[in-house]
């Protein structure tokens, strides 16, 4: 079959038409040396700090120290798959992480990448690890409480939406517990949670996600974890990538708690990178640049002005202690960053004394503006009269006789001390607090057994639930303690009813 030459010019004409010219130009570089989750590259002349660049091998890696003569990149995922002589290429992107509602319930890495066996999360939203914090003119002061349920916080350290409350303690003294105790508090509280699980075993993990799960609390909490098994880079920037996705709620006029648990390891992470790319030591070998890795990260909590829709961040970072020792480096750098720490005490702890929040040293800067006026009532003299008893109490060791009124005091310490401790996993609603502070403040347990004191906050709380659930109602909706006798009336009718175990044995063998 022969072919017209009208036809072959036709077509050579339509396709010459068709041409459009599209020049493709990638920047690439080579590197020249991987080791423990850091590589260097060459030839990337025009990389941005912070940018995303992606291995041959599909891998990426980010952007950290730019040199006159080369580029350190922290390696973002598996690194022994990466060889000296692979190429590199830019991306043109900041490193980011996919934010918005898909994220609530699930567990993710520090990429936003699921890792809960729930399939892929549909969100098109991203926003950059990075972000510069809100100045002042676009803050508010914190006025709005957050309750973390916890009797002895709310009362003595109480945390207000868009602060920053440091908690530190030795390791295995509960600081956990605190932190997934306020989550379980928020039900109900229109408040989007994160908690950040820096450095942890998988399987710890695992545990604080179940925890969550049977109380009802994932639904509202995202869960970012960079745990033990992952390069030092993916600790660094875990919490970096969580306050992004707590960012987007916060400007969308919602209100956010994060948790950072905790930094002392993110910071031994920051460590390692800084020292494999050959940054200069400082203190403790830490790179002269913690502070400001910290500082940087927990600025950005904030409660927005009403102009950019009163959103808030309020952080918890968590920092672990060596033998109680808060004038290390990390301790004090981020003590200096917060406004105010929970200190949590060894010896208390082994004690029984749960939560183990030493009064003494704990404080919040700014938390009492957001306090209710009825708790501020009734926590007046709380911190006076456990620093007196705690006083009293090593001064009565010597047996020395004491009058009346010491050991009154004394007595009166060891109710307070008894009613303060809390079960696991049991956050208080804040209006059962101010009734049971209000009995201690009152005197209407000074006469009720040390060993009866648990009984009587829980059957207190019973009998005001089904008998005066008015007063509470009252108490939460203008967050006064009621003008009349009522409560004092209440807790009278209650103290007649209850019976202490010594009466109750008594009443058996009669």
């Amino acid at each position: 079959m022969s072919i017209k030459t009208e036809e072959i010019s036709s077509l050579i004409k339509k396709q010459l038409a068709n041409y459009e010219a599209t020049i493709s130009v990638e920047e690439t570089g080579t590197v020249t040396y991987v080791g423990d989750g850091v590589a260097r590259a060459d030839g990337l002349e025009n990389a941005m700090a912070g940018e995303l660049l992606e291995f041959s091998n599909g891998v990426y890696g980010m952007a950290q120290n730019l040199e006159s003569n080369d580029v350190g990149i922290v390696i973002l995922g598996e690194y022994t798959g990466i060889r000296e002589g692979d190429t590199v290429k830019r991306t043109g992107r900041i490193m980011e992480v996919p934010v918005g509602d898909a994220l609530l319930g699930r567990v993710v890495d520090p990429l936003g990448r699921p890792i809960d066996g729930l399939g892929d999360i549909k969100t098109e939203k991203t926003r950059p690890i990075e972000h510069k914090a809100p100045g002042v003119m676009e803050r508010k002061s914190v006025s709005v409480p957050l309750q973390t349920g916890i009797k002895v916080i709310d009362a003595l350290v109480p945390i207000g939406r868009g602060q920053r409350e440091l908690i530190i303690g030795d390791r295995k003294t509960g600081k956990t517990s605190i932190a997934i105790d306020t989550i379980i508090n928020q039900k109900d509280q229109d408040m989007i949670c994160i908690y950040v699980a820096i450095g942890q075993k998988e399987s710890t993990v695992r545990a604080q996600v179940e925890t969550l799960r049977q109380f009802g609390a994932l639904d509202y909490t995202i869960v970012v974890s960079a745990s033990a098994s992952n390069p030092a880079p993916m600790l660094w920037i875990a919490p970096y990538a969580g306050t992004a996705m707590g960012e987007e709620f916060m400007f969308g006029g919602r209100d956010v708690l994060i948790i950072y648990d905790d930094l002392s390891k993110q910071a031994d992470a920051y460590r390692e990178l800084s020292l494999i790319l050959r940054r200069p030591p400082g203190r403790e070998a830490y790179p002269g640049d913690i502070f400001y890795t910290h500082s940087r990260l927990l600025e950005r909590a904030a409660r927005l002005s009403d102009d950019l829709g009163g959103g808030s961040m309020t952080a918890l970072p968590v920092i672990q202690t060596q033998a109680g020792d808060v004038s290390a480096y990390i301790p004090t750098n981020v003590i200096s960053i917060t406004d105010g720490q929970i200190f949590l005490n060894a010896d208390s702890f082994y004690a029984g004394q749960r939560p183990a929040i030493d009064a003494g040293t704990s404080v919040s800067r700014v938390g009492g503006d957001a306090q209710i006026k009825a708790m501020k009532k009734v926590s007046g003299t709380l911190r006076l009269d456990i620093a007196s008893y705690n006083e009293l109490a090593s001064f009565a060791q010597f047996g020395s006789d004491l009058d009346a009124a010491t050991q009154a005091k004394l007595a009166r310490g060891q109710r307070t001390v008894e009613l303060l401790k809390q079960g696991l996993h049991a956050p208080q609603p804040v209006e059962q607090q101010v009734v049971t502070l209000y009995a201690l403040a009152h005197g209407y347990v000074d006469d009720v057994p040390v060993d009866d004191i648990a009984r009587f906050e829980s059957e207190l709380a019973s009998y005001m639930r089904g008998n005066h659930q008015d007063l509470y109602d009252q108490i939460t909706q203008s967050g006064q303690l009621p003008g009349d006798d009522s409560l004092d009336d209440a807790i009278k009718a209650f103290k007649q009813s209850f019976q202490t175990s010594a009466e109750a044995s008594q009443a058996q063998n009669d």
